[in-house]
């Protein structure tokens, strides 16, 4: 699949699964929402504390199956390498990425202090691979 249509699909839909690995290569998944940065990357907030985040600090090979609402339909699987940004910087695109999907936060200052409180990361993944390039 062409990688701008797989983000096209990923700007009108944000619901997702994320596979990461432990340690000992065991996949590990979590749901998500999904968002896409303005350099063309699949965005995620997490927990600087989650498993997902620990789990691409070590390896970060990221492969996430991004939904329709619906969840039976349409899909798109994307590859790619994750990158952690952690706070003061993740805080510019961690408001980005709730803009992006959800519009105006009623209380942008009490946005801010959840994301510091809650210790929020923006998880980065560089398209390199979507698909199916076939549905059988």
């Amino acid at each position: 699949m062409d990688l701008d249509r797989a983000r096209d699909f990923i700007r009108d839909n944000h619901r997702a699964v994320l596979l990461t690995r432990h340690a000992d290569g065991r996949p590990q998944m979590s749901p998500v929402t999904v968002g896409l940065d303005a350099q063309g990357h699949a965005v995620v907030s997490s927990r600087e504390t989650a498993a997902k985040v620990r789990n691409l600090r070590r390896d970060p090979r990221a492969v996430l199956c991004v939904t329709t609402d619906a969840f039976f339909g349409p899909w798109v699987q994307i590859e790619g390498e994750a990158q952690i940004v952690s706070l003061p910087e993740a805080m510019e695109p961690l408001v980005s990425y709730y803009r992006d999907i959800s519009g105006e936060h009623p209380d942008w200052d009490e946005y801010r202090a959840a994301m510091e409180r809650d210790r929020r990361v923006i998880v980065r993944v560089a398209i390199t691979r979507a698909g199916p390039d076939v549905h059988g």
